[in-house]
């Protein structure tokens, strides 16, 4: 895996405004914020897409998340938020190191998002192809 970004911060190579840090997980203000509070949350663990973390890590996400999102909410006043995570270029994922994202919606600034949906034509055959998928894990 190519050294990203974050690697240099999880180093101490590029410094941050670390909001969050256990042994699992790094938490900063974003450099490029959306919205005053914008803040990344990192596992420790180098891996570029979610589905590759393992249990530990993504446990460890799992139960920073909500305390840094209620961090973010009382240290800006905001009330609503987005938390975005990306895998892949062509899902818009620019640093191939996992991260969320904790976006809080202050006014009219935040994440502004289109969703064109379809429908649930194959539902079944999906399912039946998921969850096999999951047994096998």
């Amino acid at each position: 895996m190519t050294e990203t970004i974050f690697d240099k911060i999880l180093s101490g190579a590029i410094p941050c405004h670390r909001v969050y840090e256990d042994e699992h997980v790094l938490a900063f203000l974003d450099i490029g914020p959306v919205s005053r509070g914008h803040t990344l949350v990192i596992p420790k663990e180098r891996r570029a897409h979610l589905h590759e973390l393992s249990d530990d890590s993504a446990a460890a996400l799992g139960r920073a998340l909500p305390r840094i999102a209620r961090a973010v909410l009382a240290a800006t006043g905001a009330t609503a938020y987005n938390v975005l995570q990306n895998n892949g270029a062509e899902a818009h994922q620019a640093v191939f190191h996992v991260h969320f994202h904790i976006i809080p919606r202050i006014e009219n600034r935040g994440l502004v998002i289109q969703w064109d949906a379809g429908s649930l034509d194959g539902a079944a055959e999906l399912l039946v192809a998921m969850r096999e998928a999951l047994d096998e894990q």
